[in-house]
C-alpha cells in the first residue's frame, strides 16, 4: 500500500515528534483517516525524506513521531526557471502543477501587456497563495525531495534583466529550435506568454536581454501546452528524461 507524503516546513531529525500544522493535521485526520501507528512520509524540501509514526490524533491535533530518514532525490540535474505569462483560472493552475512534475526549480508569474487576468485589492497575494498551495501538492504527489520556489508576481520587464543560463522564449515564429542550442552551467530560463502571446515590443525586449526565439514544431500551441511541452523537451535534450528519469 502506497505511504502518503507530506510537506511540512518544520525541522525534521530522527527521534523528534512533531505536531502537524493545521492543514496537514486536518488532511491526516479528516482525509486520509490515519489512525495511530499509521505511517506516513514527510519531507520539509531540504533533501530526503522520513518515514514517520502517527502517534496521537485528536480533533485539534495530530503528533507524530519521525523514525527514519530516507536519503533520496528525484531532482533533475537541469535547473530550469520558468517566467509563465500569467492565464486565466484552470490553464494557470494547471501549468503551475505540470510544471512542477516535469522538474522545473523557480516559476515566476509574469504580468505582460496581453494579460487578461487583474489583479485589486487582495486578489495578488491571495492568487500566490492558491498556486503556492498548487507547487506544494504537485511535490508531495511527484515524490519531490526540493519543492519548488513560487516568486512573486513580476512585470515582464523587471524578471528579463534578472535571468541567466541558456535564455529562450517561446515564439512560433521562430527559426530557431531546442535541439540548435545548448545550455549553460545546467541552467535553462524558459519565457512563455500568456493566452494572446507576446507583443511585438516584448519579442524585442526579450532578444535585447539576451532571449532566444524557439518554435516547438510547426503548428501554434496554446499557452499551457507550449510551457509544458517546453519542459518535457529540455528535460528530454539536458535533464533527466533520456537516462531514466522516474517522472
Amino acid at each position: 500500500m502506497r505511504i502518503s507524503r507530506l510537506y511540512t516546513p518544520v525541522l525534521l531529525a530522527t527521534g523528534r515528534n512533531i505536531e502537524l500544522d493545521e492543514d496537514n493535521g486536518h488532511y491526516v485526520r479528516t482525509v486520509l483517516r490515519l489512525k495511530q501507528n499509521a505511517q506516513i512520509i514527510l519531507f520539509n524540501g531540504q533533501g530526503g525524506e522520513y518515514v514517520c509514526t502517527v502517534i496521537e490524533v485528536c480533533r485539534k491535533s495530530v503528533l507524530v513521531a519521525v523514525e527514519q530518514w530516507i536519503n533520496r532525490t528525484v531532482e533533475s540535474p537541469l535547473r530550469v526557471t520558468l517566467g509563465l505569462g500569467i492565464s486565466r483560472g484552470d490553464r494557470m493552475d494547471l501549468v503551475v502543477q505540470k510544471a512542477v512534475e516535469l522538474g522545473v526549480t523557480h516559476i515566476t508569474p509574469l504580468l505582460t501587456e496581453r494579460c487578461v487576468v487583474q489583479f485589486k485589492g487582495e486578489k495578488k497575494p491571495q492568487r500566490l497563495v492558491h498556486w503556492q498551495k498548487i507547487v506544494q501538492h504537485a511535490a508531495e504527489q511527484s515524490g519531490r525531495t526540493c519543492v519548488p520556489e513560487l516568486l512573486e508576481i513580476e512585470t515582464f520587464h523587471n524578471w528579463l534583466t534578472k535571468q541567466e543560463g541558456l535564455k529562450v522564449f517561446l515564439d512560433p515564429y521562430a527559426n530557431t529550435t531546442l535541439t540548435e542550442l545548448k545550455p549553460e552551467s545546467m541552467k535553462v530560463t524558459l519565457l512563455t506568454g500568456p493566452e494572446g502571446g507576446f507583443s511585438d515590443q516584448e519579442r524585442d525586449l526579450a532578444r535585447a536581454s539576451g532571449f532566444e526565439p524557439v518554435r516547438l514544431g510547426a503548428r501554434i500551441l496554446r499557452t499551457e501546452t507550449a510551457s509544458l511541452a517546453a519542459l518535457a523537451a529540455v528535460q528530454l535534450l539536458w535533464g533527466d528524461f533520456g537516462n531514466g528519469g522516474t517522472l
